[in-house]
């Protein structure tokens, strides 16, 4: 007996799943050909073009310019439609919340950065985030009805069972149970939360130093320390969103903090969070250590560290050592885990580029029976709001390319 229409196997499935199919061509190759999308999708060229006529009249695909430059008559070229939606992405840290939009290719047409220093906000918070999202989206010269979809990344995780923002005592404003629903009721699309440095994997994994890779970590130094577990494929958050917390991390070398969630501080965070390196630097004779918030700070040493070769120059020192206590950390989670692929990303690490990644690994390999690929961060630009971007797409996409409906 045939099926009902939208079952699995019927004729609108498969038309829906070829639809998908040559949309996402269209998004990793750019503007193609019928033929061209004949051949990558293993369809026939009348069902190609089929395909294509439903799309352009869907408003998901464009026909641009042509194939010129080769034999015979051009080819008509098509495109994804960039209007066809948009997404949003927050990137927010005690200083200030950094805001985009992207259209569904994944191009970034606004952006907007609205400060916010102080320990405790007279601005609300939902008005920041409010104000933080419609500076980007009038920059991308749009309302903010045209947002599909918005993802916050911030620091620690909200519980699931609370609604509460935990393991980020030092985001001042955000942890009232009630703020999840204020801010669902100011905005108009649907709104997700995430840690910034979860988002940071995402954007890795989409676009940089982990595609491909199903089991990976990602060590992230900078406003603070923490880690993204990625298995599977997934993100691994834990019960609570804590799952990659490893600034708590006890370890040797540092004091044993207690009631870490009150202090806000703990061992591996003391030994060689960004905080650290400028005491450090001292303590190895460092003369000229810049002074300035701490995150350029140790950027700063650890970028002219990784330039150091003698082994007497207190520069050289200070990457060692910093290297050392990175490992530290870094060999417990590798034990447990066994992941295939570490990710050093954040300022104070990819600062120190390949000649930190190095020492990191040869210490690692004295520290853990674990054998991990150590790679450097490709995503350097605001990783933490690509990632925001790059969930908010994904989603979106699923959504307004699914012709099935």
């Amino acid at each position: 007996m045939a099926g009902t229409a939208g079952t699995p196997g019927t004729p609108r499935v498969l038309r829906a799943m070829n639809d998908r199919a040559a949309l996402d061509l269209l998004l990793e190759h750019g503007p193609l050909s019928r033929t061209r999308i004949g051949k990558l999708t293993g369809l026939s060229k009348p069902t190609a073009s089929q395909l294509l006529a439903r799309l352009e009249a869907a408003g998901l695909v464009l026909a641009g310019g042509t194939t010129e430059g080769r034999p015979g008559p051009g080819a008509q070229l098509y495109e994804v439609n960039p209007a066809a939606a948009y997404a949003a992405g927050l990137d927010v840290t005690p200083g200030r919340i950094l805001a985009a939009v992207a259209d569904v290719t994944g191009r970034t047409v606004g952006r907007y950065e609205l400060p916010t220093p102080g320990r405790r906000p007279a601005v609300p918070v939902v008005q920041q985030v409010t104000d933080a999202l419609d500076g980007a989206v009038k920059a991308a010269g749009l309302d903010r009805s045209d947002v599909h979809r918005l993802v916050i990344g911030t620091p620690g995780a909200f519980d699931p069972g609370t609604g509460r923002l935990r393991y980020a005592s030092h985001l001042p404003g955000w942890h009232s149970p009630a703020l999840l629903d204020e801010l669902a009721a100011a905005l108009p699309m649907p709104v997700e939360y995430e840690n910034d440095v979860n988002l940071a994997a995402v954007a890795e994994q989409r676009l940089g130093a982990a595609r491909g890779h199903e089991d990976f970590v990602l060590l992230w130094n900078q406003e603070g320390l923490g880690a993204a577990l990625v298995l599977g494929g997934r993100l691994h958050r834990g019960w609570t969103g804590g799952a990659g917390e490893v600034g708590f991390l006890p370890v040797p070398g540092a004091p044993l903090v207690r009631k870490v969630s009150r202090t806000g501080s703990g061992g591996f965070q003391e030994l060689a969070g960004s905080q650290a390196l400028a005491g450090l630097a001292r303590e190895l004779g460092v003369a000229d250590v810049p002074s300035g918030p701490y995150t350029e700070v140790a950027a700063a040493l650890v970028g002219r560290a990784a330039g150091a070769d003698a082994d007497d120059d207190p520069h050289r020192r200070l990457l060692q050592t910093y290297a050392t206590r990175l490992a530290t950390g870094l060999a417990s989670l590798v034990s447990v885990l066994d992941p295939e692929l570490v990710v050093l990303s954040g300022t104070s690490l990819t600062a120190g580029g390949e000649a930190l990644r190095d020492l990191v690994r040869d210490e690692l390999e004295e520290l853990a029976a674990s054998r991990p690929r150590l790679a450097v961060g490709d995503v350097t630009e605001h990783p933490v709001l690509r990632g925001a971007l790059e969930s908010a797409l994904a989603t979106t996409r699923d959504e307004v390319f699914d012709t099935s409906r």
